[in-house]
């Protein structure tokens, strides 16, 4: 792809986001382009792998902040800044841009020359050799735990699918036994000069693509690319406290990165199974207990259980209404700083399906002692005023 072509492609129209948007908007929506064009979901569909590629171009353009900086200034100076004056002239002198005239100090045009530089890999006055290193992309993965697991930590072993070298060719793209050569139009800088008139970029090598070598017999398998889909399998630590739908970066465990760049990072999404007596309510466990009304009435000392512990006493006092919360301190979820929240204990006030004779009498008493009425004679009044 030639400079000018670089310059003037959209590549925020390419991922569909604006030329404000958030790094994590430009993750979120290179993913989901990813996932669609992938060319491991779209078979033998050319259209699909040469959409996927320019997404690929564009996320690693604009997922990192320097090469974005510079992006954008490029295209602010390559695309609206060159003005044509009558006669085929330019409204300013060229030299002044990329470099500075004999005798002046750091100023404009050593800042664009650097600019333009860092953007395709070439110094000012200068010539690298080799690719451009780059950082691997970033895989997301998903696990799911029991409640318990969550709770107390669980090492798991995610098998992963993600570009790398290709196996067959160790990343050269040559068929095995054979070895890619020198490519002889750039004599193995992966660039080359493009000339524009008066000034001049310079570009990734047509012949060789920027690598620096021709493969005259390519690897079948990568067919000369040198990279392909492989998988492996890793042991991911999941901390202890983890909640549902928490997402857990293990740094370096992602896709590897290209020319001797680092990896890129593993993000894995935890689903939480339900716990047949337990909640969870941020770092705090939740659980509800049942007590008797005289227990409720009278007040009673109780045993609450707790996760995978001994069960705690918990003092009842006397008149405690339907639904009252008790916290134990400690005994719930590990936060990340290594303390623990607390258990919330609810009490359910459990009224009795059958009565004996002595109980029955019992509670006839209470009835005819009138205490409902007044019980409800302040919410009847309040109904009548309103």
């Amino acid at each position: 792809m030639s400079t000018k072509d670089f310059l003037e492609k959209d590549y925020y129209k390419v991922l569909g986001v604006s030329k404000t948007a958030t790094q994590d908007e430009i993750k979120k929506s290179y993913r989901k382009l990813a996932r669609k064009y992938h060319p491991d979901a779209n078979k033998g569909d050319s259209e699909s792998e040469d959409r996927f590629k320019e997404i690929s171009e564009a996320y690693d353009v604009l997922s990192d902040d320097k090469r974005r900086k510079e992006y954008d200034e490029a295209r602010k100076f390559g695309v609206g800044g060159f003005r044509s004056q009558p006669g085929g002239g330019f409204g300013f002198d060229l030299g002044d841009l990329f470099g500075n005239q004999p005798g002046q100090g750091t100023g404009t045009g050593e800042r664009i020359g650097d600019l333009f530089g860092g953007l395709f890999n070439r110094g000012a006055g200068t010539r690298q050799t080799g690719r451009r290193a780059r950082r691997g992309a970033d895989i997301e993965s998903e696990v799911t735990l029991s409640f318990g697991e969550a709770l107390d930590g669980i090492t798991v072993p995610l098998r992963l699918s993600s570009e790398a070298a290709c196996a067959g060719c160790r990343g050269t793209g040559a068929k095995a036994g054979t070895v890619p050569r020198v490519c002889p139009s750039c004599e193995g800088t992966g660039q080359e000069n493009r000339n524009m008139g008066n000034f001049s970029f310079a570009e990734p090598c047509r012949e060789c693509r920027g690598r620096g070598l021709v493969v005259d017999d390519p690897c079948p398998i990568c067919h000369g690319s040198g990279r392909a889909t492989g998988t492996r399998t890793i042991q991911a630590r999941i901390p202890a406290g983890v909640s549902d739908s928490q997402k857990i970066r293990l740094k370096g465990k992602g896709a590897p990165g290209e020319a001797g760049g680092p990896a890129g990072d593993l993000y894995v999404i935890v689903k939480v199974g339900p716990h047949k007596v337990f909640g969870r309510s941020g770092d705090n466990l939740t659980i509800t207990v049942p007590i008797t009304f005289p227990e409720a009435a009278l007040g009673a000392e109780i045993k609450a259980p707790t996760h995978r512990g001994q069960p705690v006493t918990l003092r009842i006092p006397s008149g405690t209404p339907n639904g009252r919360t008790f916290r134990v301190r400690g005994r719930g979820a590990t936060r990340r700083d290594g303390t623990k929240g607390d258990l919330l204990v609810t009490v359910d006030v459990q009224v009795p399906q059958k009565l004996d004779d002595t109980t029955r009498e019992t509670l006839e008493r209470l009835r005819a002692s009138g205490s409902g009425d007044d019980l409800r004679s302040e919410l009847l009044q309040l109904a009548r005023e309103g």
